[in-house]
C-alpha cells in the first residue's frame, strides 16, 4: 500500500523486452514537494521496499561497525552498503558467492547496494595507477597486487549478489585541472558501457549494443513509445529540460534462422530466451555521472550515462573537498539532468544538513561513514547540535545525549555514563554511540518523507536552514 497513496509512481515501471521477465526493480514516485525538488517513493528491490529519500548505513566489511544485524533493522534500515574492494579482497567475492551470496553470508534479508570500488582505489594514494582497461592496485593489506576492469568489478558485485551494484568510475579529488577532470570523467564514460554490456551478457542477452537517434524530444512523449519502456534503457530527458542527444539503448534484434535451418512444429515459435537462471537479472546496475564541479564536463557525463541507460543514476565525485556551496550546487544541476522516473544517488554525502538540503534538489538516496565513524570518535548527532561526549563537563550530567531523542540509548544511559564508557576505552561506548546517530540519521530521513507526503517539505527545510545556521558543536 502506497505510504502517501498520490498513485504518481507509474513511470517508474521497467518493462522488460519480449521472452523475459519483469525486472525486479521498480521505483514509484509517491509525492512531490510543489516548492522544491524534493520527492518521496518506493523502491521496489529483490529483497523489499525502500521508502526513499532513504539514508544507507555503510556496512564496508559486511557489517556497520558496532551494529548487529537486529539492531538495524530495529532501527528501520532496509538498505545498506557495502563495499566491493574490501569484500573482494577479504573474505573475497568467491568466498561469499560460496555461502550463498552476501544477504546469506551476513545474515541480512535486507536489501543491499554495493559501490564499485573505484573511490577506494583512488584513496590508496600511491597504491593504485589508472589505466584505460581499469585499475592496477595493491592490497592495502598485504601489498599483493591486482586489477579491476569494468567488467571484473561488475562480476565481483554480481558474486556477491547485491540488489544494487555499481559500474566503475574514477574519482578525482578537489582540487583537480579542469583536463584531469575531463580525462576522468571521458574514462568513467566509456568503462560504463563496458560495464552495461557486460552486465547483459550476464543476464542472458547478447554482447554488446546500439544507439540509435529517437523522434521524441520529450520524456513524457518518449513513455508512450514501447522501446523507451524497456527496463535496460530510459531515453527520458532529465525532470527539468530536454536532453540534447535524444538516443536511446536498443537491444539486438532476436536472430531469424536462415533460409533451411529446422524449424519447430509449432506456428509462430517464439525466439530463443535466456535460460531461466538468466531470466530475470539477480543485481540491478547504476550508472555514475562524473565531472567534478565543471557544469560543462557534468552535462556531458549525464548524456553518456543517460544514454547507455540504467535502473538508476548516482552522483560521484561529491564531497571530495570542494566547498559546500558547491556540492550543494551540482548536486541539483546534476540531478536535474538525470531521468524523473529513475532513483538519484548522491554518492558520499552527508551530514544532517546535507541530506536536508540535497533532498530538496531531488536526490533520493544518501550514503555517508559520518554516523558511524564520528560516533566511534565520541561524537554525536543531537537536535542541539553536535555533542562531543568525552568533555570534561559531563562527566556528572545525568541527561540524555539529546533530550527530544526516542532511541534506546537516550531513554536508558546518560551523558555522564557514556563519557565514562569512552574515556575507560568500553566498547560498549562505541555501540551506543553508533545506534543513536544512526537513529538520529535514519529518523531525520523520516521526518523528511512525511514533510514531502504532506506538502509541507518547504518550512521543514526552512527549519532546518535556520538550525544549521545556529547550531554550533557543543564541547
Amino acid at each position: 500500500m502506497s505510504t502517501f497513496g498520490l498513485g504518481l509512481g507509474w513511470a517508474g515501471w521497467c518493462i522488460p523486452p519480449a521472452g523475459l521477465k519483469e525486472l525486479k526493480m521498480r521505483f514509484d514516485i509517491e509525492a512531490r514537494d510543489p516548492n522544491t525538488r524534493a520527492r518521496a517513493g518506493l523502491l521496489h528491490t529483490a529483497h523489499g521496499i525502500v521508502e526513499t529519500p532513504a539514508f544507507m548505513p555503510v556496512g564496508t566489511a559486511g557489517t556497520v561497525k558496532g551494529m548487529a544485524q537486529e539492531h538495524l533493522e530495529e532501527l528501520g534500515v532496509n538498505l545498506l552498503l557495502a563495499n566491493t574492494y574490501h569484500l573482494y579482497l577479504r573474505p573475497s567475492h568467491e568466498t561469499i558467492r560460496d555461502c550463498g551470496g552476501l544477504h546469506h553470508f551476513m545474515g541480512w534479508p535486507h536489501a543491499i547496494l554495493t559501490d564499485s570500488g573505484g573511490f577506494q582505489i583512488m584513496s590508496l594514494k600511491g597504491l593504485g595507477q589508472v589505466t584505460e582497461d581499469g585499475f592496477h592496485f595493491r592490497s592495502h593489506l598485504d601489498g599483493s597486487s591486482h586489477f579491476l576492469s569494468p567488467e571484473r568489478a561488475v562480476e565481483v558485485q554480481l558474486a556477491l549478489g547485491a540488489d544494487i551494484i555499481m559500474t566503475l568510475d574514477e574519482c578525482v579529488g578537489f582540487p583537480s585541472s579542469h583536463e584531469t577532470l575531463r580525462r576522468a570523467t571521458k574514462l568513467t564514460g566509456r568503462w560504463a558501457r563496458r560495464a552495461k554490456e557486460f552486465w547483459l551478457r550476464q543476464n542472458g542477452w547478447d554482447s554488446g549494443f546500439g544507439v540509435r537517434d529517437s523522434a521524441t524530444s520529450d520524456w513524457r512523449d518518449s513513455l508512450k513509445t514501447p522501446n523507451s519502456r524497456l527496463g535496460i534503457s530510459d531515453s527520458q530527458c532529465g525532470e527539468f529540460g530536454i536532453r540534447d542527444s535524444g538516443s536511446e539503448i536498443i537491444l539486438p534484434e532476436p536472430r531469424v534462422p536462415s533460409p533451411g535451418t529446422r524449424q519447430s512444429s509449432l506456428p509462430n515459435p517464439e525466439p530463443r530466451s535466456p535460460t531461466p537462471e538468466a531470466r530475470t537479472p539477480k543485481s540491478e546496475l547504476f550508472g555514475i555521472v562524473q565531472g567534478g564541479t565543471d557544469r560543462d564536463l557534468r552535462r556531458e557525463s549525464a548524456e553518456e550515462i543517460c544514454d547507455i541507460g540504467f535502473e538508476g543514476y548516482a552522483v560521484g565525485g561529491l564531497s571530495v573537498g570542494e566547498p559546500k556551496s558547491q556540492t550543494y550546487d551540482i548536486a541539483g544541476f546534476t540531478a536535474d539532468l538525470l531521468p524523473a522516473g529513475r532513483p538519484r544517488y548522491l554518492m558520499g554525502v552527508g551530514t544532517p544538513a546535507d541530506l536536508v538540503e540535497c533532498v530538496a534538489r531531488g536526490i533520493d538516496l544518501f550514503d555517508c561513514v559520518m554516523p558511524t565513524r564520528n560516533a566511534r570518535n565520541a561524537c554525536l548527532f543531537t537536535s542541539e547540535g553536535k555533542l562531543v561526549i568525552k568533555n570534561a563537563r559531563y562527566a556528572r550530567d545525568p541527561a540524555p545525549l539529546d533530550p527530544v531523542c526516542r532511541c534506546r540509548v537516550c531513554r536508558r544511559y546518560s551523558r555522564g555514563y557514556i563519557r565514562h564508557l569512552f574515556v575507560a576505552g568500553e566498547m560498549l561506548a562505541a555501540i551506543l554511540a553508533t545506534y543513536h546517530n544512526l537513529h538520529f540519521y535514519l529518523d531525520t530521513m523520516r521526518q523528511i518523507r512525511q514533510a514531502i507526503g504532506a506538502g509541507d517539505f518547504e518550512r521543514f527545510l526552512s527549519k532546518a536552514r535556520a538550525g544549521a545556521s545556529s547550531g554550533t558543536p557543543r564541547t
